[in-house]
């Protein structure tokens, strides 16, 4: 069922929510809202849909997933407007989220037939020498999944694909902000020949939410999102799995050695993508003094001549962020900042949603500009000395999902690599470098369990052993 300006009275008895353009507020569509009065039916519908989806044969999973990935690639203009329209990302940059869902989707269909269990050698141990058997992985059941608004398509897709795969059944609730998106992906999978009872898509605030993850028949809580929800949900869910990615502030460190437009480049792209909504952008760049000055030059001035706007515009590179308090709570932590002693080096502009690319430097470590996650398209440059430093700088944060370093010696490389804490270390590239099929998640605090599909799916099954004496 399509939410496109659907009209009021088909979305229930509770007043819809109108979801808006965050570029120019203009109405594109509504939601239907539930809240913990809807639970009983929620989760009838969730048994209901795991009973079916266990059913299904791993061929099945897999045909329904493949014709899935490429029904995306065809309607991959409608879904790239649509994000564009909901999200505020760029066209340029909804289209790659786009074929990156796709590519998540195929990945989950190859999971499906490929990852079933494994053959246990039972007799390769004493008094077991004539016993045979395996293990397979089975659906867990019931998997509630929360999703944001930053990947409004290919993080819905990091959900649904592992789960089908595994024979699960989802209640998904995503982002209020994005709900359209969500549905156009479910939409997609029911053509692509998914019963349409395997996922069952809620909207609804955060009562609804807490509802949702104390289920007793829920087995997983799959959550992206912020720390303080993420809190919240571990205490409220009980007895059940949880896998979730709380956020980031990733550092990344560039040494005197390193080829430092190509640094620039990877660090203006790490930092603005999404207009700097992405959990691991690059946001506390610290650069060796040797080369500070040469690397805050360019930066900046790369930096200025991104064009901030409009998203739907071939042109822009920045697009608005997710609400106009989204872009002034980003205006206050440069502000607050500046206050404290910090410089402007480019932006720090704001016009309406839009907060044009920042760069910021002496910020004191004091501030929550250098500690917290800005998620906002705001790059704090600092200096340092030795790799140690460095080093001890990057880990000083106590949540970590991403980090990077440039670098051309290959021992230090690895040595900077082995010692930074964080989920992963990208290596002459950016910080928000990921491909979907490798285990991301992150480090320290806050950290359960791993996205990527193999991963996922594993976090989404049990195994089951059989053992024959013979």
């Amino acid at each position: 069922m399509s939410l496109l300006a659907a009209p009021a009275a088909a979305t229930g008895e509770r007043h819809p929510l109108t979801v808006c353009d965050p570029f120019d507020g203009a109405p594109i569509g509504v939601a239907p809202q539930s809240g913990p009065a809807d639970l009983d039916r929620i989760v009838a519908r969730a048994r209901s849909g795991f009973e079916t989806a266990r059913a299904l044969s791993r061929f099945t999973r897999h045909a329904v997933l493949d014709r899935a990935a490429a029904l995306l690639r065809e309607r991959a203009e409608q879904a790239a407007s649509l994000i564009v329209r909901e999200a505020g990302k760029t066209i340029r940059q909804a289209r790659t989220e786009v074929q990156r869902a796709a590519t998540t989707l195929s990945l989950s269909a190859e999971v499906a037939r490929s990852n079933a269990g494994e053959v246990i050698p039972f007799d390769a141990f004493a008094g077991s020498e004539n016993r045979r058997g395996w293990f397979t992985r089975e659906p867990l059941g019931i998997i509630v999944a929360i999703t944001p608004y930053n990947d409004a398509l290919n993080l819905v897709a990091h959900k649904l694909g592992p789960a089908i795969a595994a024979g699960d059944s989802v209640i998904l609730k995503p982002s209020q902000f994005t709900p359209l998106t969500a549905q156009f992906l479910v939409d997609l999978l029911i053509d692509a020949g998914m019963p349409s009872e395997v996922v069952t898509v809620v909207h609804g605030d955060r009562h609804l939410a807490q509802a949702l993850i104390a289920v007793r028949d829920v087995r997983l809580v799959s959550f992206t999102g912020g720390f303080a929800t993420g809190e919240a949900i571990a205490r409220g869910a009980g007895l059940k799995r949880l896998a979730m990615e709380l956020g980031g502030n990733a550092p990344v460190l560039v040494f005197a050695d390193a080829d430092i437009p190509a640094a620039v480049e990877a660090c203006v792209s790490g930092a603005f993508w999404a207009a700097g909504q992405n959990c691991v952008g690059a946001q506390r760049i610290l650069v060796q003094r040797d080369v500070y000055a040469r690397f805050r030059d360019l930066f900046a001035a790369r930096t200025a001549a991104l064009r901030a706007g409009d998203p739907s515009d071939e042109t822009t590179d920045v697009g608005p962020m997710i609400t106009v308090a989204s872009a002034e709570r980003a205006e206050r932590l440069v502000d607050d900042a500046v206050a404290s002693g910090a410089r402007v080096l480019a932006g720090h502009r704001r016009e309406g949603a839009v907060y044009g690319p920042t760069v910021v430097e002496n910020v004191p470590l004091t501030c929550d500009l250098w500690s917290e996650e800005a998620f906002a398209p705001i790059a704090v440059l600092s200096v340092f000395d030795s790799e140690d430093e460095a080093v001890a700088r990057a880990n000083e944060i106590e949540y970590a999902l991403h980090a990077a370093t440039f670098t051309r010696d290959i021992d230090r490389a690895l040595r900077v690599a082995e010692r930074i804490e964080a989920g992963g270390v990208m290596i002459n590239d950016s910080s928000d470098y990921r491909v979907d099929s490798m285990p991301f998640g992150g480090a320290k605090y806050g950290s359960m369990g791993r996205e990527g599909v193999r991963f996922a799916y594993e976090e989404m099954t049990q195994p089951k052993v059989v053992c024959l004496n013979l």
